[in-house]
């Protein structure tokens, strides 16, 4: 039983950045996680896997020393294979390495990988000072929400978002691109209230049935990567059926005459030809949507994962514009909240340098000496990665692998387990859980600013990613006082430089909600662009320089992986419910409920390959190819296959797993990880 409730925030990368009432037993672990009722949007829901943390946080697995390599670096790599060290030992390892590198290359041949294991400004925001000071090579934040910000930028101007608390005002509710039974249940809450209090309908927007597709009114089963051609038509219709508001327009937007005409031939009829759906299934949404003044849409990350994401997202965002939703409670477009939060992180962050960007999405042929990728810089030789598991995340998994093993890399991860890229490294160093350090959390879901402070005390010598940091600028040199500051004196700092107060008396309220008025969150006074409008006219040459098949009016982009008749099989690799990418694939109950890695396909394209439920099938493509249990699925469409989660790599057959297949081709116009947009083959395995 619980002996007493202490709070903290969750720091994963999800939008949800719940606030948490924390069971604490009496021996002083971790009990159960509870989502808390005073922050309005978490409304007392947690997802089950943050529920059970305690699992995670008092795990024997975890790692709680720093760990140096005794052989040669192996993908199958166990704690046998390192021995305890020092954290002095470790970090002058660290340093030394760094410094030998630098004297012989430059600086920029260092690379801080980090990314959205905390989402924490404190913690997540330390590497990017230390890359600052010592003049490493900065990094490209590619791999999960950049093409989603590039598409809206082209339309909004930027990420514009009503709050997700209006989704209860709502009488039709659009969830396009998403999965929150998985990925944010706490909108399922909101979206539940408004279904139960007002009757309003849900439409899911989704290439295969998902747990939330399963409880929709209705169900829009559109092939992977088509969106842009399904809002087209939309919009078609509704300007053919008097739904598009013309005085709306002529004051909130760039050129409806031209998107009127250009959208003359984009009819239902054409669109279904595109993407598998009926005339008449377009008709009816375009209908209901129109006829709907309250009509939210959720515009979810995952059609974004494809290289005509960006012309998809604005394809999409350019309908509330059209109808005018905007105006109205429960009306318009929830994206991101991010850009919402007025902090000032220049103290956490440092004064920006002028190095070259390496993109975090190409991190395998970074490695591999793409010298279009590399610039005029050195080769990449000494590597710190925080916060991420690049060896099974990120693209072309099997050249990061490879390059993460090359003879000349010094690699150095801070962890909580072995992951996969640990398992490559030369010296391990033990990390903190959120639970173990304090942080400060805006959110890209919600309006409240929260904080978390510490609950627990580190597990046996692990350290937090902003104690680590400072550590090594120590030894590296580095003397900006962000470095001889604590995490709280940080938040403080922060919070004050912001207006928001002191941590302490943060401490005290738990959170602050920073939610803009009704006139300014439905962009009732003007979007981002500098003359005020939407823009349905997209100048994507201020965005990026990869311009080719990019649509100026929103439309279908046609430069997506396409099936063809050596690869038949559209792959798409949604996040399952039990997992966030690779974390909570060490926990036994996460485990259970996910059983293993399967590839869920059409019964029809079961039947064609001579395979049932349960048998072994080759993937593959010109990346490589990999063995996969199949999961006959009546979810999906023939041609359209699914991988839930990131498994870890030795969660399959042969010991590497599903980004293997997933190209590093970057998505246009400013590149990002086209996670969703894959052809492969399917074969059945001689295993």
């Amino acid at each position: 039983m619980a002996s007493s409730t202490a709070f903290s925030v969750c720091p994963h990368d999800c939008a949800s950045a719940c606030g948490l009432d924390v069971e604490m037993e009496a021996d002083g672990r971790v009990g159960r996680v509870h989502g808390s009722k005073d922050n309005p949007y978490t409304a007392g829901v947690v997802c089950a896997k943050v529920a059970r943390y305690a699992e995670r946080v008092h795990h024997e697995e975890r790692l709680t020393k720093p760990l140096r390599r005794k052989g040669k670096k192996s993908p199958t790599a166990t704690r046998a294979d390192f021995e305890e060290i020092s954290w002095d030992e470790a970090l002058d390892i660290v340093a030394e390495r760094f410094t030998a590198a630098a004297r012989k290359h430059g600086p920029e041949t260092v690379w801080l990988y980090n990314y959205g294991g905390t989402m924490g400004l404190v913690q997540k925001g330390s590497t990017r000072h230390l890359r600052n000071a010592m003049g490493y090579s900065r990094q490209l934040d590619t791999i999960c929400a950049w093409i989603f910000q590039q598409g809206a930028k082209a339309g909004m101007g930027k990420m514009l978002s009503v709050n997700p608390l209006e989704f209860r005002d709502s009488d039709l509710i659009v969830v396009w691109g998403s999965n929150p039974v998985h990925t944010q249940v706490n909108l399922m809450t909101h979206i539940s209230a408004a279904r139960k209090e007002r009757g309003a309908k849900l439409v899911v927007i989704d290439p295969y049935r998902s747990a939330t597709a399963r409880l929709a009114d209705t169900h829009l089963q559109l092939r992977p990567g088509t969106d842009g051609a399904l809002a087209a038509a939309v919009m078609h219709c509704l300007f053919r059926d008097g739904h598009a508001d013309h005085e709306y327009m002529a004051e909130y937007t760039d050129d409806p005459a031209a998107l009127e005409a250009h959208l003359k031939t984009r009819t239902p009829e054409w669109a279904a030809a595109i993407t598998g759906l009926s005339a008449t299934e377009i008709e009816e949404f375009a209908q209901n949507y129109g006829a709907t003044q309250r009509a939210l849409i959720r515009m979810g990350i995952g059609f974004t994962r494809s290289r005509n994401g960006a012309a998809n997202i604005h394809a999409v965002s350019s309908l509330p514009a059209v109808t005018g939703a905007w105006k109205y409670p429960g009306g318009g477009l929830y994206s991101a909240t991010a850009g919402q939060f007025p902090m000032d992180v220049s103290e956490i962050h440092g004064p920006e340098t002028d190095t070259r960007w390496l993109d975090m999405s190409r991190l395998g042929p970074i490695l591999d000496g793409d010298t279009g990728l590399l610039g005029d810089g050195p080769p990449v030789t000494a590597m710190l990665v925080q916060s991420s598991n690049p060896a099974a995340v990120a693209p072309e998994s099997g050249r990061v692998r490879k390059g993460l093993m090359r003879d000349d890399m010094f690699l150095a991860v801070h962890e909580q387990f072995l992951t996969d890229t640990a398992m490559l490294a030369d010296i391990v160093l033990p990390a903190t859980t959120f639970l173990e350090h304090d942080d400060l959390y805006t959110s890209f879901g919600h309006t409240q600013l929260q904080i978390g402070p510490r609950v627990i005390a580190p597990l046996g010598e692990a350290r937090s990613n902003h104690d680590l940091i400072a550590a090594l600028a120590k030894r590296l040199g580095a003397d900006d006082p962000a470095f001889q500051s604590s995490a709280w004196e940080m938040i403080d700092g922060a919070l004050k430089k912001s207006g928001f107060g002191s941590a302490d008396a943060m401490r005290e309220s738990r959170q602050i909600d920073v939610a803009p008025d009704f006139e300014t969150s439905h962009c009732l006074n003007g979007f981002g662009h500098g003359d005020g409008k939407f823009h349905f006219r997209a100048d994507w040459a201020s965005i990026g320089d990869d311009l080719e098949g990019m649509p100026e009016l929103p439309d279908f982009a046609d430069i997506i992986d396409e099936a063809d008749a050596e690869r038949p099989f559209r792959m798409v690799t949604a996040p399952s419910r039990n997992y966030l990418n690779t974390t909570f694939t060490e926990t036994k109950t996460s485990q259970s409920q996910e059983v293993r890695p399967t590839v869920k396909m059409a019964p029809a394209d079961c039947e064609e390959l001579g395979v049932i439920d349960g048998d072994v099938v080759r993937l593959g493509n010109s990346c490589g190819d990999l063995a996969i249990h199949v999961e006959v699925f009546g979810g999906a469409e023939p041609g359209v296959v699914i991988v839930e989660s990131v498994w870890p790599n030795g969660a399959f057959i042969e010991g590497i797993g599903i980004n293997l297949l997933t190209s590093s081709r970057p998505a246009k116009p400013s590149g990002g990880a086209a996670f969703h947009d894959t052809a492969v083959w399917i074969r059945p395995a001689d295993i």
